[in-house]
């Protein structure tokens, strides 16, 4: 087994797969046919949902994974690119056998789940979207900007300030509970690995950019639900500064077909976080044909 953030713990049995050469950390939770596959945003990990699996795992087979080089699983340097993580995701279905699967994608992961159904048309039930990135587009220009935000030497120097800094922005109102992933944040910058781990975020945030999937929108022909909170502060980028959320969210949610759009007032980005009872029983009422 291969090293992992061991300053930081999850609340649910850990679990390890070996996929290629990543040993992956997931949590897997409940007893249903029907699987909740959750993809965490950049810079994040399966604690992304905390405030989700204990309630939906009474409802649903709920598994959350942390990608590879974030969380606990395995740091290996990697493309960060969206064909990398989609051709990882099919993998770990496979290799889990499972079925009736619904993705579940937080930001940075609701534009991997988004790829993966582009490119995989047949293998997901449901989507489920959380603050999706995808929706923007980038000319090359922005693309080279935003690259040079998040190089790895920033991240790896980054200030136990700064780093609460930027959790408060994921939130229109922060609750109390996201101080355990401040501290975690704060504890993995000790770790051996951590500087793997930035190289991986920059990787992927250019995977991200280089990979635009918006004009694929049109492909998804499942059924899918998609939440965002108006005050979301991270989308759109603020490169975007004349284009406002609920803008970004209504013109991508119109290029899917069987789509159906969540707003949210006195909302951030973080939105399955900062909102869990309302993102919840929205989510089962969706995956259970409730009105």
């Amino acid at each position: 087994m291969s090293r992992t953030f061991n300053q930081i713990n999850y609340k649910f049995k850990t679990n390890f797969v070996k996929v290629n050469e990543y040993d992956v950390a997931y949590i897997d939770e409940g007893s249903s046919s029907d699987v909740l596959l959750f993809i965490h945003g950049l810079g994040s990990y399966l604690k992304a949902w905390d405030r989700n699996v204990p309630v939906l795992k009474n409802y649903f087979r709920c598994i959350a994974l942390d990608l590879p080089g974030y969380g606990k699983s395995s740091k290996q340097i990697h493309s960060g690119t969206l064909e990398f993580y989609r051709d990882f995701i099919d993998k770990f279905i496979k290799l889990l056998d499972l079925k009736n699967v619904t993705l579940v994608g937080h930001s940075m992961g609701g534009q991997i789940a988004l790829s993966y159904v582009i490119n995989f048309p047949d293998v997901i039930k449901k989507l489920v979207l959380v603050a999706p990135a995808g929706f923007e587009t980038f000319n090359n220009r922005d693309i080279e900007q935003l690259k040079n935000i998040i190089s790895p030497e920033i991240s790896y120097s980054t200030s136990d300030e700064q780093v609460r800094i930027n959790y408060k922005t994921n939130f229109h109102q922060m609750p109390a509970e996201a101080e355990e992933m401040i501290a975690d944040r704060i504890a993995i910058k000790n770790d051996e690995e951590f500087f793997n781990h930035c190289q991986i975020v920059a990787n992927s945030l250019t995977g991200l950019l280089v990979e635009q999937v918006f004009s694929q929108l049109n492909k998804i022909n499942i059924s899918t639900l998609i939440f965002f909170g108006k005050n979301d502060s991270l989308i759109p980028n603020r490169i975007h500064y004349k284009t406002s959320t609920e803008e970004i969210a209504k013109l991508g949610a119109s290029q899917i077909g069987d789509s159906k759009l969540l707003l949210f007032e006195n909302c951030g980005h973080f939105l399955q976080y900062e909102i869990p009872e309302i993102f919840n029983s929205s989510v089962i009422d969706f995956l259970t044909n409730k009105k």
